[in-house]
């Protein structure tokens, strides 16, 4: 086993043009590593909603405490090992947050209420996890259920308006210029598409079906992950 490991590291070393070898890659399955691919992938793509989100919607960021910037706000979400208890948010996480960001008594940041939901809920559908190994077991109705999800926060962000009738969150907009700002639609696009292609994959895997159930945006709640 040494000389078969000495080999493969060296003809690692040797691919100059391709990622590392990683010993630990030899514990992952084909499916596993196209899981970790849509893990990093989907943490960017939460990343670049999140900054786009205060950009968008700069007074939500000064409702932290004091000296509270981006930098901070993507730490609290991102970092190794994630936080899942914050006070500010009544210490709420994945789908249980989500209502706060359009709760019209809820005072806080609804920007990082909106998003420790979404990444805690689509983090969920990975197992709490953010890599794989052979042993590692997804389940393809929690992915399909976290895309249909993202679908109904979008909805709910043009819909769900405050008692001025302004959306409490502020996305896609239009210019003076009269031109369209699609930068979120395509963002929460491929959210839905990750989730969505991960979803199938491991249903052709694991050879179980997923429940398409017929569902409204406006009136569905969010499913359990």
């Amino acid at each position: 086993m040494t000389v078969i490991l000495g080999l493969l590291t060296g003809c690692a070393g040797q691919q100059t043009n391709e990622r590392p070898f990683q010993l630990k890659n030899l514990a992952k399955s084909d499916i596993d590593l196209v899981a970790d691919a849509h893990v990093e992938e989907t943490t960017s793509l939460l990343r670049e909603l999140m900054v786009k989100l205060y950009q968008r919607n700069p007074r939500e960021l000064l409702k932290g405490t004091a000296g509270t910037t981006l930098e901070m706000r993507q730490k609290q979400l991102f970092d190794s090992p994630r936080i899942y208890s914050h006070p500010e948010l009544y210490n709420r996480y994945g789908i249980d947050a989500i209502p706060l960001a359009f709760d019209p008594d809820f005072d806080g940041d609804r920007v990082f209420a909106l998003m420790v939901g979404l990444s805690g809920m689509l983090h969920g559908a990975y197992n709490f996890k953010d890599e794989f190994f052979i042993l590692d077991d997804l389940n393809q109705q929690r992915l399909y259920d976290s895309a249909r999800n993202v679908e109904i926060i979008v909805w709910r962000l043009s819909n769900r308006l405050n008692e001025h009738g302004e959306p409490f969150i502020l996305t896609n907009g239009v210019s003076e210029e009269g031109i369209s700002n699609l930068s979120f639609e395509r963002l929460f696009g491929k959210l839905i598409a990750h989730q969505d292609m991960m979803a199938r994959v491991i249903s052709d895997k694991t050879n179980r079906s997923i429940n398409k159930a017929v569902f409204s945006l406006a009136t569905t709640a969010l499913f359990p992950i």
